[in-house]
């Protein structure tokens, strides 16, 4: 898929995507640097978008440790399997409200987000994020990408602990929550 027409789907699809460009190199970084990969076994992204998240998480992906992309958008997972066809990479086009569904038994070490929680129903996102915390081991961390800072409250019914910081060099600038 083309850049313009990953463009396209993202401003087609403005409900879903909540975004107006996709995550920049910075905004990627910074929320990669809360993940330690060494001895990681299993990592979930939510939204996986036009694999800028990804991308970076496969880049420091260690051989034997497991990523599952989910995504609801069917172009953005075709061109998500062009991109990624590792074998420890898996692309589920899938809601993430059902994160259980694909774990069998298994806990991840992290969870990165990028949903758009501000334009989901409040019942769907209350079920993405208590699935999100189930499927987390005992030391795992839930880190978002998200615009508002008031989402902070949110994420604060579903974690004990809610760190944040902000990055003025992505469109438009974003916090990182790292929620435990």
């Amino acid at each position: 898929m083309s850049k313009s027409d990953l463009l396209l789907e993202l401003y087609s699809n403005l409900s879903t995507t909540g975004a107006v460009a996709f995550s920049s190199k910075t905004l990627v970084k910074k929320m990669l640097t809360h993940v330690d990969f060494k001895g990681a076994k299993l990592i979930i992204e939510l939204g996986g978008g036009d694999g800028s998240i990804t991308k970076g998480i496969v880049e420091k992906l260690d051989p034997n440790t497991e990523l599952l992309v989910f995504e609801i958008s069917k172009s953005f997972c075709s061109s998500m399997e062009k991109l990624f066809p590792q074998e420890n990479v898996r692309i589920i086009n899938d809601s993430a409200e059902n994160i259980g569904e694909y774990l069998q038994g298994r806990k991840a070490d992290y969870v990165l987000s990028s949903l758009p929680f501000s334009f989901i129903a409040p019942e769907v996102r209350d079920q993405i994020l208590s699935q999100s915390k189930s499927a987390l081991t005992q030391s795992g961390s839930f880190i978002q990408g998200c615009y508002s800072y008031l989402l902070k409250n949110l994420f604060k019914k579903h974690f004990e602990r809610v760190n944040t910081s902000f990055t003025l060099k992505n469109l438009p600038p974003a916090f990182v929550m790292v929620c435990r």
